[in-house]
């Protein structure tokens, strides 16, 4: 592409270098999109991930309690509040954890390009305009 002035070009110069800035506009446009939907959905996988980990130690919490449950009611010894205070921990864990990886996983979505799609408006209104 030259730095000659639009005005001093013929029409079909004029037509190749707009082929040519639309051609390269709408590269960089889909290039962007891609790494945006890349990046979204990676924050996505690590938020659904952590929340399963948070979500495992519920249930693991949850174990607890029901063997808690019947060591209390099976003897009458302190081997059941060991039980309980490790389900109270591995409860209050898994909560924050499973809190962490939701937070993630609401960050990441729409997985839809916002950034590229603004970028494409403000192309177009551009383009509009100088109609």
């Amino acid at each position: 592409m030259s730095d000659t002035p639009p005005a001093d070009l013929s029409t079909v110069q004029l037509i190749e270098r707009l082929s040519e800035q639309t051609s390269t506009l709408v590269k960089t446009e889909v290039s962007n999109a891609l790494q945006e939907v890349k990046s979204k959905g990676t924050r996505l996988g690590v938020g659904v991930g952590i929340s399963g980990a948070g979500a495992l130690l519920l249930l693991f919490g949850l174990g607890t309690l029901v063997a808690a449950a019947v060591l209390g009611l099976a003897t009458a010894v302190s081997a059941w509040i060991a039980a309980l205070i490790v389900a109270a921990v591995l409860l209050v864990v898994g909560g924050v954890v499973a809190a962490i990886g939701a937070s993630r996983a609401k960050s990441a979505v729409p997985p839809a390009p916002q950034t590229t799609v603004r970028s494409v408006q403000t192309d177009v209104a551009t383009v509009r305009e100088a109609l």
